[in-house]
Order: structure tokens, then sequence, then C-alpha cells
């Protein structure tokens, strides 16, 4: 049965995180594939300026990371003390930094 995720996460308790993401089906991330001969080195770099970019937006500092041929990890802090300063216009302003939508009245 799942659960609820504030019943999972505590960040006064825990605020550091170890994410993993992994492609499925022999697929590369990055590298060359052995069976293909083709690579994905330059997929690397991409993944490493897209978490720049979000640390820079949202109140996460990123640790550490490793980027594999077939996955990536993070360790990520959550900086909730930040994250409480900020107003509803705050929030909107660096959420739109990534993402388009309609003017709110």
């Amino acid at each position: 049965m799942t659960l609820a995720r504030r019943q999972q996460i505590s960040l006064e308790e825990t605020p550091f995180y170890h994410c993993v993401a992994r492609c499925v089906r022999r697929a590369f991330l990055c590298g060359e594939d052995s069976h293909t001969g083709q690579s994905f080195e330059h997929r690397k770099q991409w993944i490493v300026d897209k978490l720049m970019e979000l640390v820079r937006i949202f109140a996460i500092d990123l640790c550490g990371y490793a980027v594999m041929s077939n996955h990536y990890h993070v360790v990520l802090r959550v900086d909730s003390a930040s994250a409480l300063e900020w107003s509803d216009e705050e929030v909107i302003r660096r959420w739109r930094q990534l993402f388009s939508g309609g003017v709110l009245a």
C-alpha cells in the first residue's frame, strides 16, 4: 500500500535525500553503446547543466552527483528555511523560469 509523501518524509529530521533515476530496456543515458557503437557522451553535460539550473531555481542544494551510462545519482538537501521565506509571487516567478503558463490575475 502506498503512503502519502507527508507520512514518508520529515524535512526536520532528514533534509538529505539520495535519489536515483535509471534508463530501461538497455537504453543509454550517456557513454558508448557497445552493441551499436553509438556514443551518447554528449548527454552527460546536458544532465549536469539541468541539475545546476534546478538548484538555482528551487530551494535545493546539490551535495553530490554521479552520471553513469544508464543512470544517475544525486544527493540533495532541501533548504526548507529558504523556501518558507518565499512569497506566493516568488514561488510563481521561480516556477515560470522552467514552465510557461497564463498570467494570473
